[in-house]
């Protein structure tokens, strides 16, 4: 008896394999769909077939999908890295396009992106697969399983753009999974966002070819980019991947004009040495400027990295201490709420420009995009 794809993964999901939706962070179940509108929940098994963009296709039914570096070479009926996309008979399909496994309404800070209309909100959605594995990765049980081990909502890019209308976001972030293997639907979105008025922002480890990365770009209004580390000892070891890809993109991003800012989760023993931190910062410098805003995020025991301790306190602030004096003027720390750290200062005067307590603005002394206080000009996006 033949079985297809469809009985399969039904089966495999009656069966129990399916991570329960409320493991996904920021579930659709306690979001702002439910008074909204009822979006229908659905397996995996429904997901409508749509084909990637970016691949080339090889002979004997092959492809070599060309959105991020790995660069996957696929047989027909298999799968690339990301576990997301398939081959069907040498033409390559995203399975869950229309399908995000988690979204919630978020305070921007939270992506976090402190130089882009702050106190606003953002519907955040994800689909299931990364093109990396991090051992400290918090939302493993999106980015390291695939579509059918998950439950989805049907969301259009049209209904997801009515819904971030309606919950009062002024943009739409894609993240809590790495949102490059979701390209197509990230990309669909961003453009029925603006038809609504609503922005679009990508929350992403950089890991993304330059030419799909350019025409992102022409769609998006910000990008956070996860900065790992500053050694490919530790993209390679720690996350399965490389560090000049992301240098590129960060370069890239520079270059086409776009806002973005970068995270760098200090892990203790892996990737905080003084030594690294003073040649990232030399860098940053060197390549993107001093402007772009840096946050250093203290680490939490997570996924295969629970044999570790959090980053103390101490490692975070020698880190901010390093880039400001090599003369980056927006360094952040991140995971500690209520560290002055946390706020935004003009490095004209000294005062604060905007006030934070984790994600709460508790004031804001910017006007017209520049410090109250002074008039200095405070790169970012604030209207």
């Amino acid at each position: 008896m033949k079985f297809s794809r469809r009985a399969i993964i039904s089966g495999g999901i009656k069966a129990g394999a399916a991570l329960p939706f409320a493991a996904c962070a920021g579930s659709l179940a306690a979001s702002v769909f439910s008074p909204v509108a009822q979006a229908r929940q659905a397996d995996s098994s429904d997901t409508a077939l749509v084909e990637v963009p970016y691949y080339d296709k090889l002979d004997n039914k092959m492809i070599q999908c060309k959105i991020c570096p790995k660069k996957c070479r696929v047989g027909d009926t298999e799968r690339g890295f990301c576990g997301n996309k398939e081959n069907h008979g040498g033409t390559y399909y995203t399975l869950a396009y229309g399908h995000p496994c988690s979204a919630n309404v978020d305070p921007i800070e939270k992506k976090p992106l402190f130089h882009y209309l702050p106190g606003t909100k953002a519907l955040s959605i994800s689909e299931a697969g990364c093109n990396f594995d991090c051992k400290f990765c918090q939302n493993w049980q999106i980015s390291q399983v695939r579509p059918e081990q998950v439950r989805g909502y049907d969301l259009t890019p049209d209904a997801l753009a009515g819904y971030a209308v309606r919950s009062g976001s002024e943009s739409i972030a894609y993240t809590y999974g790495e949102p490059v293997v979701f390209y197509k639907y990230m990309y669909d979105c961003a453009v029925a966002g603006r038809r609504e008025g609503v922005r679009s922002v990508m929350i992403s480890n950089g890991y993304i070819n330059p030419e799909p990365m350019r025409a992102l770009c022409k769609v998006l209004d910000a990008v956070k980019i996860d900065y790992k580390a500053h050694t490919e000892e530790y993209y390679a070891k720690t996350c399965l991947g490389h560090l000049e890809p992301v240098k590129n993109t960060l370069i890239l991003l520079k270059d086409v004009g776009i806002w973005f800012e970068l995270v760098y989760l200090l892990v203790p023993t892996l990737n905080g040495e003084p030594g690294e931190i003073r040649e990232m910062a030399d860098w940053l410098m060197e390549n993107v400027g001093p402007d772009v805003p840096l946050h250093f995020s203290r680490f939490h025991p997570t996924y295969k990295l629970k044999n570790l301790q959090p980053t103390p306190l101490s490692m975070l602030e020698t880190a901010r201490n390093i880039c400001m004096e090599h003369g980056m003027n927006y360094v952040y720390i991140g995971n500690v709420p209520g560290h002055p750290a946390e706020s935004t200062y003009c490095p004209k005067c000294g005062n604060v420009v905007i006030g934070r307590y984790g994600y709460r603005i508790t004031k804001n002394n910017l006007k017209d995009g520049r410090c109250a206080s002074c008039g200095n000009s405070i790169p970012g996006v604030w209207k």
